[in-house]
């Protein structure tokens, strides 16, 4: 399906319109009016882009604004802004590389913090049996925050399993938490408060929840130091500082836009008829409905959501996306569908 504007609650196909539940503007960001203006007064004082490298001899100040933001928001020593997610990781991973004997991977880890010689976290359900040996190394742990087709953060209580003579690096991809889950969509990164963590470093996409092209590094301050002295780093265009600067600038909207999903999945919470076909957590803008046939029974009522074929599956994904944007009437119809009798 191709269309001509942003799909943000409604979307217009061969000039018929629908009900939209999919994408990833949780927070319903794109289209909103105020946060808008703030882009566009940034690109007004700040251009379209900056391609000069962040270790040049003139430094803008929408960096440093945009990420002392971020650092304070995810409650971490230091943060680094990237111009995306997908580069945060690969250069949070070209440090770790340096000083790390070896890293494990929970399942379903994003691409982002791919390895090629990262081991399974788990072996047949079991921690892997190196996790538990008795060798004295450097470890670092890659996961998402909020693994693909669930609804509630990792549990990482299962390191508390790992022996001390393991040195624990985690990291976390919370592209799909930032904005959304935590204090005021803080994230769960100041929450992991393992004491066998020697170190805990995010990252992110800015380009969901938070509205704006773009990817962020969160850490101790050592860390950060380390990603921004990097060849790969210091030749690379920063992320588009008006875009940075907007970060700074949008706190107010950011918590506005936040308080309205959280009304958005109590509602849900409160309407949606609990059963083992739907996965759904009020806490979480994704429903995950195991129904025959959804796709179909949704265009009939003129609604599209997310559906694709999963690389593991051999049925369609369906993934029901909420935003802040979504109205009690949109909601509503999508509630009416799911608690039908004949689903």
């Amino acid at each position: 399906m191709k269309v001509n504007q942003f799909p943000d609650r409604r979307i217009k196909i061969d000039n018929e319109e629908f009900l939209y539940f999919g994408g990833t503007a949780y927070l319903g960001l794109p289209t909103n009016k105020a946060f808008q203006e703030l882009v566009i007064q940034n690109i007004l004082r700040w251009g379209t882009a900056y391609g000069s490298s962040r270790s040049a001899n003139i430094e803008l100040t929408a960096y440093e604004n945009g990420e002392l933001f971020l650092a304070k928001y995810i409650k971490a020593e230091a943060a680094l802004t990237v111009s995306s997610g997908m580069l945060a990781g690969k250069l949070a991973l070209e440090v770790l590389a340096r000083q790390t004997d070896c890293f494990f991977h929970f399942p379903n880890t994003h691409t982002a913090l791919k390895v090629a010689s990262s081991l399974p976290f788990f072996v047949e359900k079991e921690l892997n049996p190196r996790l538990l040996n008795s060798v004295s190394e450097k470890i670092t742990i890659l996961t998402d925050s909020v693994p693909s087709f669930h609804t509630k953060l990792i549990d990482l209580s299962v390191l508390n399993s790992i022996p001390s003579n393991k040195e624990i690096t985690l990291l976390v991809d919370e592209s799909h938490s930032l904005g959304i889950l935590g204090t005021n969509g803080c994230g769960m990164y100041s929450d992991i408060l393992f004491p066998n963590i020697k170190r805990k470093i995010m990252i992110a996409s800015l380009g969901k929840a938070l509205g704006l092209t773009g990817g962020v590094v969160a850490s101790d301050t050592d860390f950060i130091s380390k990603i921004s002295k990097l060849d790969t780093f210091v030749s690379s265009a920063g992320m588009n500082p008006a875009f940075v600067q907007t970060i700074a600038d949008a706190e107010e909207i950011y918590s506005q836009q936040h308080q309205k999903l959280k009304v958005n999945l109590q509602y849900i919470d409160k309407q949606l008829n609990k059963n083992k076909l739907i996965l759904f957590h009020e806490n979480y803008p994704l429903i995950y409905p195991s129904i025959e046939g959804l796709k179909e029974i949704l265009l009939t009522n003129k609604i599209i959501a997310t559906n694709f074929k999963y690389p593991t599956g051999n049925t369609n994904l369906n993934r029901i996306v909420i935003t802040a944007n979504h109205t009690k009437e949109d909601l509503d119809t999508i509630i009416r569908i799911l608690n039908a009798p004949q689903l």
